[in-house]
């Protein structure tokens, strides 16, 4: 385990290269530089290889500006690098990539001390071995729910503790550490060192992972990978192991493998993907300046609104301070004056229309009240007749001669005795009684 804390040091790295030691031989009749054996080679290989068919798998797979595509064609031994021209095999219209069981004709040359195949003609046969053990573990890690989005966690925004799986003396921890220096600020940085291309690159990989997860629980974000390659070369991270203790991690990981044209499992399986190793740095550390600018554009867009919304309260204030109803408070009463005006006014109105409606029904019912007053008949020279018990007298046969009567007129009472039942003379014979009985109103019987 490497630290770097805050990058007041770097690190250093010496490899010793083995002595060079010649073994003086018997002298030759022709003694050849160099170039000139270079160039026997390469004509002896031009004679006798012209035109040859060779069958691989491709990998490393680079094309060049002007349209040339490099290669290399590798069985399980041996790698020969190939070269086709843009002009070259004209009626090939695919795609070459990574992976492909390839069968290509051409002529072998040397070129830079290296043989070459220059490709007049090639034909796909299929996937290559490893490019099939790729599609078959995608298939199956994907079935799993591995590379699924709902499970991969965000990357802080300012990480404190990083970590960094990778080899310690290869060139993609130089330049991670190159960009933290560079862009970050207070860090703490810890390097798990793992064999990145080999036999046990896998193993050494998915435990240099599953350390940094047990030792270090404050830890923010892993960075995993290596610089460019083959497929080979990068095959340690297309390994299951590698993809489990990704997928593992309590920590987010960060695969950062190759370069932009390189896919690995890995790739699918960690919570990020980077382009290379530098982009991986980029992206857990935010260059300081361009921080600083973003909080100077919060702070330019804060004051902006702020000067906004003030000139609008500004604005509100000067039409409210200007307005008639500030100038003039009675203003504010007119309106509730007016209402309370029409209120009264329609109260007046009713008041009025239910005093004469009122008016008129005691009027009706007076005079019915009148016209059914015992006392009104005797404005027309009607009379009460009372005995002494002071009950009215119905019926005059039930007087007695000499009996004292009450009289009740309109105005005044009088008083007065019988003198005859019938009240007729002598010389005029007395009117037989009706056996019709006279029915007075109830009304007034009831009130007399």
């Amino acid at each position: 385990m490497i630290r770097f804390g805050g990058f007041d040091g770097g690190y250093d790295s010496e490899s010793v290269e083995p002595e060079n030691y010649s073994t003086p031989g018997e002298e030759q009749e022709v003694v050849y530089s160099v170039s000139e054996i270079t160039a026997e080679i390469k004509a002896a290989l031009t004679r006798s290889f012209h035109y040859v068919c060779v069958r691989g798998e491709v990998s490393g797979v680079k094309k060049s500006s002007r349209g040339h595509i490099y290669f290399d064609l590798k069985d399980e031994r041996t790698v020969i690098n190939c070269v086709l021209y843009k002009w070259s095999a004209p009626a090939f219209r695919g795609d070459i990539e990574n992976g492909m069981q390839m069968r290509v004709w051409g002529g072998i040359t040397v070129y830079n001390s290296r043989c070459q195949i220059d490709v007049k003609n090639l034909e796909e046969e299929g996937l290559g071995r490893l490019q099939i053990e790729f599609e078959k573990l995608k298939k199956k890690l994907q079935a799993e729910g591995l590379f699924d989005a709902s499970r991969k966690r965000p990357i802080p925004p300012f990480p404190k503790q990083i970590g960094i799986v990778t080899s310690p003396s290869g060139a993609a921890i130089r330049d991670i550490l190159s960009v933290l220096r560079r862009r970050g600020g207070n860090l703490h940085v810890i390097l798990s060192p793992a064999l990145v291309q080999g036999k046990g690159a896998a193993e050494e990989i998915a435990a240099a992972i599953r350390l940094l997860n047990d030792n270090f629980p404050d830890m923010d974000v892993i960075l995993a990978g290596r610089g460019g390659g083959s497929l080979e070369d990068l095959w340690a991270f297309n390994e299951e192991i590698v993809a489990r203790a990704i997928a593992a991690s309590r920590i987010p990981v960060i695969s950062c493998v190759g370069h932009e044209i390189d896919t690995t499992i890995a790739d699918f399986v960690a919570d990020k993907r980077a382009e290379t190793p530098s982009a991986a740095a980029e992206m857990v550390v935010k260059n300081r300046e361009e921080v600083l600018q973003k909080v100077d554009g919060f702070k330019k867009r804060l004051l902006q609104g702020l000067r906004v919304y003030y000139e609008k309260l500004r604005g509100r204030f000067q039409r409210l301070a200007t307005s008639r109803i500030l100038s003039d408070p009675m203003l504010l009463m007119e309106r509730p004056v007016r209402q309370l005006d029409d209120i009264s006014e329609r109260m007046n109105t009713a008041q009025e229309r239910l005093l004469r409606d009122r008016t008129a029904e005691l009027r009706l019912l007076s005079g019915k009240l009148n016209a059914l007053n015992p006392l009104f008949p005797l404005r027309k020279g009607y009379a009460v007749v009372r005995n002494a018990a002071g009950e009215a007298v119905r019926d005059a046969t039930k007087l007695k001669k000499g009996e004292l009567l009450s009289l009740k007129f309109y105005s005044g009472v009088a008083q007065a005795a019988v003198i005859s039942k019938d009240g007729m003379t002598s010389a005029r014979p007395p009117e037989k009684k009706s056996k019709r009985k006279i029915q007075d109103n109830p009304d007034q019987e009831m009130l007399w």
